[in-house]
């Protein structure tokens, strides 16, 4: 058994690369993306503001550096001045707690049961043997006075072959109405997934 140095993702091209590194200038990147962001978008007809966006951006990014992911990336489509979803993906690793890292350790870690049950079931990706959990929870809120946003998610964790170490794949979205699209793009997303030893 090895443990993981490398790990690659192919993302469709409107995802967009957060900085997650502590070194990162998160300003300056919110800023030069908001403006390629605003051209993209009015290119395809939409006019988009860019204060606007810069604030969404730099608020995704803070957010997720907060986690130190090992990749973050955030979904905005031509004509959405906001994320419309967030991956992250993330290694773990064997530890005193945990020796062995298997399938049934990730799913009973990373379920959780706020609104129902979470739907798990395993698969096979080019990389490894995974586990799929979809669930939903109560997403935080940026005012106590506003109602609690429902959190939607589908969470990849996947064992690569030969490997100690495990590989998590996490994609979460707040906008109602978009499951399906979003379960096809996680799922085509996660059979990108690559690590090296």
């Amino acid at each position: 058994m090895s443990d993981i140095s490398e790990c690659g993702i192919v993302v469709p091209n409107d995802w967009v690369p957060l900085p997650i590194e502590p070194s990162d200038d998160v300003r300056g990147w919110s800023k030069a993306t908001a403006a390629e962001l605003r051209d993209r978008s009015k290119a395809a007809g939409y006019d988009l503001d860019r204060a606007t966006l810069r604030k969404d951006l730099r608020s995704r990014a803070e957010d997720s550096r907060s986690r130190e992911p090992f990749y973050a990336f955030a979904l905005y489509p031509n004509g959405f001045d906001f994320a419309l979803a967030i991956l992250e993906v993330d290694l773990i690793h064997p530890d005193d707690t945990v020796p062995e890292i298997t399938l049934d350790w990730l799913a009973e870690t990373f379920s959780a049961d706020d609104f129902g049950p979470s739907e798990i079931s395993h698969t096979d990706l080019p990389i490894g043997p995974a586990v799929r959990i979809r669930q939903n929870f109560a997403a935080d809120t940026r005012s106590r006075r506003s109602p609690g946003i429902l959190m939607e998610s589908l969470t990849y964790g996947v064992v690569p072959t030969g490997a100690e170490s495990a590989v998590m794949l996490l994609m979460s979205w707040t906008v109602p109405g978009l499951s399906e699209e979003m379960g096809n793009a996680a799922d085509s997303i996660a059979k990108t997934l690559t690590v090296g030893f």
